[in-house]
């Protein structure tokens, strides 16, 4: 976000926690909240902070629902682990390039192979838990070395063009981006089932194209009502 002018790494602003809980007081039990929605939930700030921490024990205590999306290692770590309730916690650890020295050249984040790592000890735990290949970049995934992992669940947002984004990826094939949506180019619907079919694991669609996602629901995602597919 510092690249954005919302976050000033120097002196960044940390949530009050007294406000969020006056927030979640008003908010009835079995509603699912998400964090990490505009920002990482688990920023390196966390370490010291503990608001992500201390929100989650909130959320337990009031018996709220809440998925958790994330670039970092630190979801995975056992003080985490111990703190999440099972019939409440839903996370997604978000990669979308399994090598650590390229996904360095466009993120400021755990290394792909710590959150490999987190998301496989998650889900030896039991917790309901999903590989995000967000945004997919076909340039960027190893097909292979993913249908080789053993994660029981995948969900895919394919990449959104803007002006933005091609400058910070520069070396993609932008001309595949032919459709015009609310502000961002994609993917021509076949050229995103042609990419899907790479994938030999059980997977779900997240999508901002209104007439693709009509195609998900009734052909990929296992949840038509829910790209997440969370476990109930």
């Amino acid at each position: 976000m510092d690249f954005r002018g919302l976050w000033n790494a120097e002196n960044p602003r940390v949530a009050d926690i007294q406000k969020i809980r006056r927030k979640l007081e008003k908010v009835p039990p079995g509603t699912m909240l998400r964090l990490g929605g505009m920002t990482d939930c688990f920023q390196p700030l966390e370490s010291q902070e503990q608001i992500t921490y201390q929100t989650i024990e909130q959320l337990n205590e009031y018996g709220i629902g809440y998925l958790i999306v994330t670039k970092s290692h630190l979801a995975g770590e056992e003080r985490y682990r111990k703190l999440y309730d099972p019939k409440l916690a839903h996370i997604q650890i978000t990669i979308t390039c399994f090598d650590d020295k390229k996904a360095l050249a466009y993120e400021k984040a755990s290394s792909p192979s710590k959150r490999l790592r987190a998301l496989l000890k998650l889900q030896e735990e039991g917790f309901d838990v999903t590989l995000r290949l967000s945004p997919l970049i076909e340039e960027y995934l190893d097909f292979d070395y993913l249908n080789r992992l053993p994660v029981d669940k995948v969900l895919v947002e394919f990449l959104r063009v803007n002006g933005w984004i091609k400058k910070w990826f520069p070396d993609l094939d932008y001309q595949k981006y032919v459709l015009r949506q609310s502000g961002y180019w994609h993917l021509p619907l076949e050229e995103k089932i042609r990419i899907l079919e790479k994938i030999h694991l059980p997977l779900t669609v997240c999508e901002d194209v209104t007439e693709h996602y009509e195609y998900w629901k009734q052909h990929i995602n296992p949840n038509p009502l829910d790209c997440c597919n969370l476990r109930k």
